[in-house]
Parts: structure tokens; C-alpha cells; sequence
């Protein structure tokens, strides 16, 4: 399990756990440095593992990939590159790499089907992180070409739950919208205020979900073609935001800052290919939302 204390990677332990797996290798980036080839190469080579999930990475939101560009596409590249190859040469049975939705093309035809990516121009303000993103694709899909490797590559939808990242420097827009709000309640705030014109429509899906879908695909999924893994549902970010005003309990207003940017202005998943395989998403939206705002420390500390 690569990258298994943040977010994703965590809620896949979690399924793992429950699932009857107990012969996790978790090691934490202060053991082993995934950027480091030489650590990584011996690491698989003394442990042997025989499934890997990548879900190693550095992410963020439009502001975190505006102001650190390079450390998003070097990061990403190095991690991905040293467990891709590792996995090939210390023989892992199967690896499921973890992507993203931001590499496919800024104005994608909606839904986004699996096959437009590499169709159109990226979204600006998270090139360098889709880059790295598709070339983890590039890879996976080359190393089953050229060795047999049985690599697949899964493309999560926007995503929340518990352990997510709140700093409002680095957060994605539904965990920086819960703090937003819960601070502002704390305070006494009359006005939230968010970026952009809270017009852009985004799917967003429960990190535990997500595990239960990379599983079931770890599982029963075995194509060299990439897979989206979402709800098929979407909301605005004005939608969102007041979904979160209201579990939070906020009466004051909400303030839209339209000289900041958008982004993408519409992605949704076109999740029919992983419907067919007989997968489909349990926790509904507001139900996970209010489910993260009543457990997690920092709401209520």
C-alpha cells in the first residue's frame, strides 16, 4: 500500500481491514522516501509484496497547484516511476495506480468517457499535476504492453471523507467549504466567501466509496484500459456550498469572489463502464458530508 496515511489511502486500509486482509505492508514516507529509486527498488525487494495500490501522491487544490507547480509534477512523477518499475522487477502480481479526473481535457464532451483523455488541452491551474497523473497512466499501460504486467489504472472522481486535508492553502474546494463555514459560525462571521462564480459543476465521492470500488476492481477488473470510478451525480459549487451551510448551521450569507478563478467548468464522470461491471456508489452526498462534519476532530475539538 503505497501512500496509505493520507486520505485514500487510508480508507482502502480501512476496507482492506474489514475485508479479512491483515498482511498490509504500510510503510510512511519518513521509513521510505517513494521520490528515492534506490530506497523504493529495495524496499519491494526485501518485502516482495504481491498487490500494490498506488495511491501515493501530492495533491491539492487551484491554489496549492498555482504556487507549487513543480513540486506537484516532480513528486508525482518520481513516486509513480519508482513503484511502477519496482512492482515490475520484484514480480507483483497486480497494481492498481490511482489518477485523476483533472486529466482529462478542460472542456471535455460531458459526461467524460473514459476515451477522451488525451483529446483536448488541459485545465490551466492543475497542468502539472494531470501530467504527472497521465503519465502514471502511460506507464502502467507500457509495462503491460512491453513485460505482461498486470497494471491497471483507476480514475477517481472528486473526492471527501475522513482524514482529508483542511488547509485552506492546499485543500480542495469541499474540505476548504467545511472549514469556511465552521469558522465562520465559531466566530460569529456574517459572510462566507468563495472563489470564483460558484457556477462550475463537480461530482463528488465519499473516500470510502472509492475503496470499496478499488477493491472490487482490484478484484475483478483486469484490462489495460483506464476506468472512472464516481457517482455520475453532480452540484455546483454554489449547490455545495449551501448543502454545507446548512449542515454546518451557518446563518450568515454566502459571498461569491468572481475575480478569482474557476476552473474546469464542468466534470462528470461517465461511470457506465464501471455500472456494467456491477459497482455503483452507496453513500449520498449531503449523507456523507454531514457524516464528516459530525466525526472529525477538527469540527469537534
Amino acid at each position: 500500500m503505497a501512500g496509505h496515511t493520507g486520505m485514500v489511502g487510508s480508507a482502502i486500509v480501512r476496507k482492506l481491514k474489514v475485508s479479512g486482509f491483515d498482511n498490509l505492508l504500510l510503510k510512511s514516507s519518513n521509513e521510505v522516501d517513494l521520490r528515492n529509486q534506490l530506497l523504493v527498488n529495495e524496499l519491494f525487494e526485501k518485502e516482495k509484496p504481491e498487490y500494490v495500490f498506488l495511491a501515493a501522491a501530492k495533491a491539492g487544490g487551484i491554489l496549492a497547484n498555482r504556487e507549487q507547480p513543480a513540486d506537484f509534477i516532480y513528486d508525482n512523477l518520481m513516486m509513480e516511476a519508482n513503484i511502477i518499475n519496482a512492482a515490475y522487477k520484484s514480480g507483483v502480481r497486480k497494481l492498481l495506480f490511482l489518477g485523476s479526473s483533472c486529466i482529462y481535457p478542460k472542456h471535455s464532451e460531458q459526461p467524460i468517457k473514459e476515451e477522451y483523455l488525451l483529446s483536448g488541452k488541459l485545465e490551466e491551474t492543475n497542468q502539472p499535476y494531470a501530467v504527472a497523473k497521465i503519465a502514471g497512466v502511460e506507464m502502467c499501460q507500457a509495462y503491460r504492453r512491453q513485460y505482461g504486467g498486470n497494471f491497471i489504472s483507476v480514475m477517481p472522481t472528486n473526492l471527501y471523507g475522513p482524514n482529508d486535508n483542511y488547509d485552506l492553502q492546499t485543500s480542495h474546494v469541499l474540505p476548504a467549504l467545511l472549514r469556511k463555514f465552521h469558522e465562520a459560525k465559531q466566530s460569529g462571521d456574517g459572510k462566507v466567501v468563495i472563489w470564483g462564480s460558484g457556477k462550475p459543476l463537480r461530482e463528488f465521492m465519499h473516500v470510502n466509496d472509492l475503496a470499496d470500488a478499488c477493491l472490487f476492481l482490484m478484484e475483478n477488473y483486469n484490462e489495460g484500459d483506464i476506468i472512472n470510478i464516481g457517482t455520475g451525480q453532480e452540484a455546483s459549487i454554489v449547490e455545495l456550498a449551501n448543502i454545507i451551510k446548512n449542515i454546518v448551521g451557518f446563518e450568515g450569507e454566502i459571498e461569491m469572489d468572481a475575480a478569482k478563478p474557476d476552473g474546469t467548468p464542468r466534470k462528470l464522470l461517465d461511470v457506465s463502464k464501471l455500472h456494467g461491471l456491477g459497482w455503483k456508489h452507496k453513500i449520498a452526498l449531503e449523507e456523507g458530508i454531514r457524516q464528516v462534519y459530525t466525526t472529525e476532530k477538527l469540527f469537534n475539538s
